[in-house]
């Protein structure tokens, strides 16, 4: 008896990924992560035959039991850890609706009358955030009014670009992430790097507390490695932010801010006020360029523009050019 998890074929669909429930009669759900980690994923029901003769599987786990107990179903995995989980029906307002969590997202507290806002952040009306082309799972900010384009970023996860190049970066953590990070001395060499960009900072989707749950290591260990990371890069914040949503939420006005801050400095500099003789430098001097395009996304441009391009290999130069005058902000 096995979870299968598979990419969802439906190319329009919001949630990619398709679970298979190996109940008695099978129970199948598009789903739009591999696992409860940090908060409860949302499931929507299809019928069995919606499952692909020939699927693209993601996961594959042996199941120790399986058994539905009235509008839930406990799941428990034959693995070591992250392997108790319930699948809960219920209703959300006024709907069906099915949702996959864990006991320790379930426990999570919710801070009270907490809503996110919905009002644009520094009055962009569309913020464009760079996404680290190998982040797995990315938020998508589908609350807040973003566009993202996935780039390999030099350093953290999520990025934004002023001017063409790279003025502000975000790395995201669980609060396992961050254990392993800090007990490994891995996130020194993060800091660092987020550090040599004029605005970084690395968020948390959680609360500090959690980190006195910590597993396979003193919680004394981690709190010092991260007070000793805090005063040593005090210019890159660590902040916790409860949940996911509220993760999100920072993020999207961070960097919404950082951008901002980075069209006046440049205003500024153009203006003469910054940047000259007798004025003194910006930390823009500090940016790095645009992360380039991917491969794919230059020749799927280039066929939309009516450009030659190979299936495979290397893209002329001048398709490369003709990309960056096209987009050229």
């Amino acid at each position: 008896m096995e979870l299968l998890i598979a990419r969802n074929p439906a190319a329009d669909s919001r949630l990619p990924y398709l679970l298979r429930v190996p109940l008695p009669t099978p129970v199948v759900l598009r789903t739009s992560g591999t696992w409860p980690r940090v908060s409860a994923l949302y499931c929507h029901p299809v019928p069995a035959e919606e499952w692909p003769e020939d699927p693209e599987i993601v996961e594959r786990v042996a199941v120790r039991s399986c058994v539905r107990r009235g509008a839930a179903v406990d799941l428990v995995l034959d693995r070591a850890r992250e392997n108790r989980s319930q699948i809960v029906f219920t209703t959300a307002r006024g709907r069906d609706a099915v949702f996959w969590q864990t006991a320790r997202v379930r426990k999570q507290a919710r801070p009270r009358g907490a809503r996110t806002p919905t009002a644009r952040a520094g009055g962009i009306p569309e913020l464009e955030i760079v996404v680290d082309g190998r982040e797995q799972y990315a938020w998508n900010f589908s609350n807040q009014q973003v566009r993202t384009v996935s780039r390999p970023l030099p350093c953290g996860d999520y990025g934004v670009v002023a001017d063409g190049r790279l003025v502000a970066c975000v790395e995201r953590k669980s609060v396992p992430d961050l254990t392993a990070a800090l007990a490994g001395g891995t996130l020194r060499y993060a800091l660092g790097e987020l550090a040599a960009l004029p605005r970084a900072a690395v968020v948390v989707e959680d609360r500090y507390s959690r980190l006195l749950a910590a597993e396979y290591v003193r919680p004394a260990v981690v709190l010092d490695a991260l007070a000793e990371a805090q005063v040593r890069w005090p210019n890159v914040p660590i902040v916790f932010c409860e949940n996911r949503a509220l993760a999100q939420e920072w993020t999207y006005r961070f960097l919404a801010a950082a951008r901002q801050w980075a069209l006046t400095e440049l205003a500024m500099r153009t203006a003469g006020v910054l940047g000259s003789d007798t004025a003194p430098d910006t930390d823009l001097d500090d940016a790095v360029a645009e992360p380039e395009p991917t491969t794919a996304e230059v020749r799927a441009w280039a066929r939309q523009a009516g450009l030659v391009v190979p299936d495979r290999g290397r893209l002329r130069p001048e398709v490369r050019v003709a990309w960056r005058e096209a987009n050229r902000p």
